[in-house]
């Protein structure tokens, strides 16, 4: 059975990363996500993996894809080959570390294989680049979660583990015996990934020090190629960073790709920062209520546009009628004129309705 708050859980660690956001405090995280067993959901795997650097997601792998990829054009470009190759073998053993460990707690609590159970880890650093460029140490973070409540963190201080319910004992117990592991795992924090995060700072200069830009948004509508039809788009531009959401809503359902919707992404725009355009085709008498929503960083809530209805371009149709029989309304009068003219001047003859030369040829 699928539990209802399920999506909670899921982006529980996620939500927590974006809340905070400040010019000078930089922070890399990698929160993985292992489920009990498959879900039939979009986008829901069993086992999740991903790298956020300032709450943007830097890489990504799951359980069907099974590779790591990078989701920013400057980690595509700076990081060699070897380095997705080694990720993706990492991120390969560690789903399978999740497969054999979401099976042990649920023996611990109890708990039988009819939900769905989520196990996630989350670990990473945070910093504060001072004036002078040097950066500091504010925290590390190495924590997991049961079903989306805290069971066990790592103490950067003490370094020692934290067990807040009973089932997580057994398990601090062991890690806390082998203190070469929580030496690792201080260094890694403190260390090894403020060194990365200073390396990611480096190759996403341009992308982190740009400041934000919030979208602006437009609904319109032009004439379709199909008779009696409208092409409604959707269009975010001037916006920074890239990650942007955006629907067409009608009376307020969103419309998916099964509904024609069509788009060819985000794309740059020449001064730094992107756009992005949602179309689909519907009935020129169409009389719902049809809607832009676009939710990105930079927006206290979403920005929802509503169609005004109006076709840009479907009167034109018209136009070009009313256009033609002026010209042709022109044209006549010019050959009547030219043609009494001519008959003026004898070069014509009209009578009995045949126009004849001029030529004698009686």
């Amino acid at each position: 059975m699928y539990r209802p708050n399920l999506m909670f859980f899921v982006l529980y660690f996620s939500l927590e990363c974006i809340c905070r956001s400040q010019s000078d405090i930089y922070s890399l995280n990698y929160i993985y996500t292992a489920l009990s067993k498959p879900v039939d959901l979009p986008g829901i795997h069993e086992f999740t993996a991903m790298g956020l650097m300032n709450n943007q997601q830097i890489d990504y792998y799951d359980s069907v894809s099974k590779k790591k990829i990078p989701k920013q054009d400057w980690m595509r470009e700076k990081l060699p080959a070897d380095y997705w190759e080694k990720g993706t073998q990492s991120r390969k053993s560690k789903e399978q570390w999740f497969k054999v460990n979401v099976n042990i707690l649920m023996e611990r609590m109890r708990h039988n294989n009819t939900d769905v159970h989520i196990l996630q880890w989350k670990h990473g650093c945070e910093i504060d680049q001072q004036s002078d460029g040097t950066l500091k140490f504010i925290k590390g973070t190495d924590q997991y979660s049961y079903d989306g409540d805290d069971f066990l963190a790592f103490d950067d201080a003490t370094m020692q583990w934290v067990a807040p319910v009973d089932q997580a004992l057994p398990t601090k117990r062991k890690w806390d015996g082998v203190q070469i592991l929580n030496q690792y795992t201080k260094g890694y924090l403190e260390k090894e990934c403020v060194d990365w995060l200073s390396k990611f700072m480096e190759y996403g200069e341009k992308e982190f020090s740009r400041a934000d830009s919030a979208p602006k948004v437009y609904a319109f509508a032009k004439k379709a190629k199909t008779a009696g039809h409208v092409r409604l788009t959707c269009m975010a531009t001037g916006f920074y960073p890239k990650d942007v959401e955006m629907r067409i809503k009608k009376n307020a359902v969103p419309l998916t790709e099964h509904d024609g919707v069509q788009s060819a992404g985000v794309l740059p725009n020449d001064d730094e920062t992107y756009q992005i355009r949602m179309s689909v085709q519907i009935p020129e008498a169409d009389k719902e209520t049809y809607e832009c929503y676009v939710h990105h960083r930079t927006l206290k809530g979403p920005i929802v546009v509503k169609w005004d209805g109006i076709c840009c371009d479907c009167s034109s149709g018209g136009a070009v009628v009313i256009g033609a029989v002026i010209i042709i309304i022109v044209v006549l009068i010019l050959v009547s004129v030219v043609l009494f003219v001519l008959h003026r001047r004898g070069t014509i003859a009209i009578g009995n309705g045949v126009a004849f030369s001029g030529v004698n040829t009686s």
